[in-house]
């Protein structure tokens, strides 16, 4: 599985399944500053926020922006409500279960978080202004207990405004280990008995 972040909270996900080779992109939205692409060609598109100022999509993908559970290309979608215009998504693919919290603004209720425990992968923002407080963020690690975490959200060309990546890891606690503009992990090399924070520099 490769995975890049594409600025605020647009991450793009490239998975394989039985052969099957996909490409997800979540939350792209078109910001008003910074180096954005024009135009995409996902399989599969997310919006956890509906369509305004969405970017251009190629090639007719498959759009999800309701709730509900969806198997495209061999992933399985979860679409879950959480808060007034944001969706949480729970996806797997690859024997892997990655969790995107999207534009999460207040703390998770009861009920949600017994839906999306023990995530392998959690997209979380951390940017602090627009987003969860950096304290919520880490607490929401705590209760969560990722394998691998993947800040979105922070301080970049098309999203200035928010904090930087260093306010939240002095937070966390984790030694980040940074990857340059894209990880791959593999169902096999996931941690087994630490968290691990990947930080991934903007595409």
């Amino acid at each position: 599985m490769h995975i890049n972040w594409l600025g605020q909270t647009c991450v793009k996900i490239q998975t394989k399944n039985n052969e099957k080779e996909a490409t997800v992109l979540i939350n792209a939205y078109r910001p008003k500053t910074g180096n954005f692409p024009r135009s995409f060609t996902p399989n599969i598109a997310l919006y956890s926020s509906g369509f305004e100022n969405a970017a251009t999509l190629s090639q007719n993908p498959f759009i999800v922006d309701t709730l509900g559970e969806f198997e495209l290309e061999n992933i399985v979608i979860h679409s879950i409500p959480n808060e007034e215009n944001n969706n949480i998504f729970k996806i797997v693919s690859e024997g892997m279960m990655i969790l995107y919290l999207g534009n999460l603004t207040k703390e998770l209720k009861t009920e949600d978080l017994e839906k999306i425990m023990n995530p392998d992968i959690l997209f979380l923002p951390v940017g602090n202004k627009n987003y969860l407080s950096i304290k919520e963020a880490a607490s929401l690690i705590t209760t969560l207990e990722p394998r691998i975490i993947i800040p979105i959200g922070f301080k970049c060309d098309t999203e200035p405004e928010v904090e930087s990546i260093s306010k939240f890891i002095s937070e966390v606690g984790l030694k980040p280990e940074n990857v340059g503009n894209k990880v791959i992990i593999k169902q096999k090399d996931l941690p087994q008995e630490e968290t691990k924070l990947v930080v991934l520099e903007k595409e």
